[in-house]
């Protein structure tokens, strides 16, 4: 049996992870114990994909085999033992992992899709299979809680604020309508109960967890609870003070530019940033004033000039 996982699995050394699990899955399909009752030479080849599977499905590992530090079964490389170490890995517990809770499922081989082969083959459900592996696994356990589920969600700045209901397409068909609450955080993940992957044997369904990702704003940016922002006034405004319309995550507000506001002049509207929630209060929204001259007066420009005629 050949000791290089990639030879073991039939892939290219530059193999995508895709790659490698679309591979392990049509081999461990082939020669899944269930399928091949009493063939040592079937159970021999899962048990080398198995290992070859979990090798390069962990990239630190599989750089590191790569880099020829260790070998197969994860051992630095001058092991001693050789083919005679690689049997004692197949035969232990590493090489039973299909047969633990932790087997062939997740991301890699499900039992949904050995229930498929099974059902193919006339097998029915878990509980009336009699074979090896996830029969000795799952169907002595009792109920067991499906799968959860995890997907993205892109939103709006404006949206994270104040909260929205937004619709994902899951990965098998169908839709999800996800209520997005006031003031989520980028990287935040909502969990959907109920909403994953069926239960086994009457066992409640998984969940749907939903990182959320907060597509950044053309001037808001959030600090905290707070909400910062720059923008514009007019050099009228700023010297003699007045009335400044500026926007905020729920609409347009007055804001009341004192006399003599120089640019950097930093202004609070308290109760305009992030929404409470839990045990915080509201926070603010802080607009840093930028002098802009825009179209100059013409009795402005002339005062200037009498100005540093004057001063001369």
């Amino acid at each position: 049996m050949s000791l290089d996982p990639y030879t073991i699995l039939g892939i290219s050394k530059t193999a995508s992870q895709d790659e490698i699990r679309k591979a392990y899955r049509k081999l461990a399909k082939k020669y899944h114990p269930d399928l091949n009752p009493g063939n040592k030479e079937a159970e021999d080849k899962f048990k080398a994909i198995s290992v070859a599977n979990e090798l390069l499905s962990d990239p630190e590992k599989r750089a590191r085999f790569d880099r020829g530090e260790i070998d197969i079964h994860g051992q630095e490389q001058g092991f001693p033992g050789g083919g005679a170490g690689y049997r004692h890995y197949a035969d232990g517990a590493q090489g039973f992992r299909y047969s633990q809770d932790e087997g062939m499922h997740g991301n890699q081989f499900s039992e949904d899709d050995l229930q498929d082969i099974l059902n193919r083959f006339g097998g029915g459900g878990w509980g009336g299979f009699s074979g090896r592996g996830f029969s000795q696994g799952r169907s002595n356990r009792g109920p067991q809680k499906g799968q959860d589920r995890r997907y993205s969600l892109k939103i709006s700045f404006l949206d994270a604020v104040n909260g929205t209901t937004s619709r994902i397409t899951l990965s098998e068909g169908g839709t999800l309508d996800v209520k997005i609450p006031p003031g989520i955080d980028d990287g935040q993940t909502l969990r959907l109960r109920g909403k994953g992957d069926p239960g086994f044997q009457n066992g409640p369904a998984g969940d749907a967890l939903i990182t959320i990702q907060v597509m950044p704003h053309a001037y808001f940016k959030r600090d905290g609870q707070d909400i910062r922002m720059t923008w514009p006034v007019d050099l009228k405004t700023a010297v003699l003070g007045g009335k400044l319309t500026v926007p905020t995550p729920t609409g347009e507000v007055a804001l009341n530019v004192p006399a003599h506001s120089d640019s950097g002049t930093v202004l609070r509207l308290r109760g305009r940033g992030i929404p409470p929630r839990k045990n915080l209060e509201a926070g603010n929204l802080y607009v840093t004033l930028q002098i802009t001259i825009g179209k100059v007066d013409p009795a402005l420009e002339e005062f200037l000039r009498k100005s540093i005629d004057q001063s001369n």
